[in-house]
């Protein structure tokens, strides 16, 4: 599938205009540290692996120029996703330039990668701003866990963990949410693994739907702009992350801002080569993971 921003694109397939969102403020800047990952996980909606560049490494030179496009546009907070960031050569690196200037996030597996980068990642709690740590620990159960990520995974995973509250940074996990399930009872069940690794039992709980893998487009239902405003209010509509945040992408030796975290897959939500020129377009919300969002209020980000 490849989205354009042809007039064709405007409607629905029942000829009904679709639904989009305009952005309204550049909150949170997102950085794709590139495909490449140390774990092969079956379910992995970026479809991430060892040796992956379908999205490059990002680069410092990259970063760099963003960050800076991005303090200028009122940007309040980095976050940094993959792939697995620590993978990436230069990470430390834009890390280290981010947090001069704001507080950052970096999602990870918390596995090899960042445990052999420990000694170079402790130093950063010297840096002028907060860095927090989002550890992926998929389901409360080890078994289960170490299934699609490997045999003993979850256990280094909560012991890097443990490792990262202990040492002074911001921690919170993201689990996969399956259809049906009891949220709250499974997010108790994190309780004594918590407790195993000595992190607070109100640590916060990142919860994703099933996204599918990159380049599969499930069926769902289309977004009009009647169901924006039929079914969401206006603090339900600006929630989505597109209206205030975008994503840096490199690709094919050149770097481009997405809508969002979920959406790299679709050329068409490419809003152009600067933050400025990006935050004149609108979102047209016709990829099947604008729907996780509209009908599950799904989210990648975290305030404070």
């Amino acid at each position: 599938m490849k989205m354009n921003r042809s007039d064709a694109w405007q409607c629905t397939s029942q000829n009904e205009p679709r639904g989009y969102i305009q952005p309204q403020s550049l909150d949170e800047l997102w950085f794709h540290t590139g495909t490449n990952c140390n774990l092969r996980c079956p379910f992995c909606f970026e479809g991430s692996k060892p040796g992956d560049n379908r999205l490059e490494f990002l680069t410092l030179a990259d970063a760099r120029r963003f960050i800076d496009e991005a303090l200028e546009c009122g940007v309040k907070k980095f976050s940094f996703t993959g792939g697995e960031p620590f993978v990436n050569p230069e990470f430390i690196s834009i890390l280290d330039y981010a947090l001069e200037h704001r507080p950052c996030l970096v999602l990870t597996n918390a596995t090899e990668p960042l445990m052999n980068q420990m000694t170079a990642v402790l130093p950063l709690r010297n840096k002028p701003n907060a860095l927090k740590f989002r550890v992926s620990l998929d389901h409360p159960d080890p078994d289960r866990h170490d299934e699609s990520r490997g045999k003993g995974n979850f256990r280094k995973a909560l012991a890097t963990l443990g490792r990262l509250s202990r040492e002074g940074f911001g921690v919170s996990i993201a689990r996969l949410m399956l259809p049906g399930e009891n949220i709250a009872a499974v997010d108790r069940a994190y309780a004594p693994y918590f407790n195993t690794a000595g992190v607070s039992e109100d640590i916060t709980i990142i919860k994703f739907p099933e996204f599918h893998l990159p380049g599969s487009f499930p069926d769902v239902p289309e977004i009009s702009e009647t169901c924006m405003t039929r079914y969401l209010n206006a603090e339900q509509r600006a929630a989505f992350m597109c209206n205030f945040s975008k994503m840096i992408v490199r690709m094919d030796g050149q770097c481009g801002v997405y809508a969002c975290t979920l959406v790299d897959d679709v050329a068409g939500y490419d809003l152009g080569k600067t933050l400025r020129e990006a935050m004149t377009q609108r979102v047209l919300l016709g990829h099947h993971r604008c729907y996780s969002c509209f009908a599950c209020g799904a989210n990648c980000s975290e305030k404070g």
